[in-house]
């Protein structure tokens, strides 16, 4: 049988090198933070070489940066979506507004739940909130501020009363991340977890937000 190239991913993954090495790489950093990662491991974890992981990240401040973007880039793109469905609904009244911002909450907490290792990602960077501080200017600010801004409009409309955005966007945020974390501390099945958190974080956007005259 010959020989595996160095730098050649395993045969039984057919994915893009790139692909192999960040999916990795966000693995490692999720459980361990930034400072206990090696670029040898992240090879080690792709099954290529060192020279493989430098060639498709760069550095392994590069590759950090990159394991953030790809999370975001994937955020964004449903989020966005949600968001634009919800932005057309502000015209329709207050309570289609308010069943827009419940569908895109479903949308943030269907993401985290499936891609756990988001969480932990963020989670890890955020233990040193002066370090690596451009990440959440990149990559949680954004999305931050296309929740605050949709929020801003609908006050603006009269669909809803707001007036700190940044902080229930931040509270949502941190609450879904705490859920994602209590769903990996569980022991059997996750039903419980999953059915009594969407039902919280219905509830409480119905009380910050109650129907005009209620």
């Amino acid at each position: 049988m010959p020989r595996r190239r160095p730098g050649r991913p395993r045969r039984d993954d057919q994915r893009p090198t790139r692909d192999l090495v960040l999916d990795a790489a966000t693995a490692l950093f999720a459980a361990r933070g930034f400072d206990a990662v090696a670029l040898r491991d992240v090879a080690a974890a792709a099954g290529v070489d060192v020279a493989t992981v430098a060639h498709h990240t760069g550095s392994k401040g590069a590759l950090y940066d990159a394991c953030f973007a790809r999370v975001f880039t994937a955020e964004r793109r449903v989020l966005e979506a949600a968001g634009e469905q919800a932005r057309a609904a502000l015209s329709a009244g207050p309570h289609e507004a308010l069943r827009a911002l419940h569908d895109l909450v479903d949308v943030f907490v269907d993401f985290l739940e499936d891609r756990p290792e988001t969480t932990a990602l963020w989670l890890r960077r955020w233990l040193e909130p002066q370090r690596h501080a451009e990440l959440d200017a990149r990559y949680a600010a954004p999305l931050y501020g296309l929740v605050e801004q949709l929020l801003a409009a609908a006050a603006q409309r009269g669909a809803l009363v707001e007036p700190a955005p940044h902080v229930t966007v931040r509270s949502l945020v941190w609450a879904v991340h705490g859920h994602v974390v209590a769903l990996a501390a569980q022991r059997g099945s996750q039903a419980r977890e999953r059915r009594e958190f969407r039902a919280f974080v219905h509830r409480f956007l119905d009380g910050l937000y109650p129907p005009a005259g209620s």
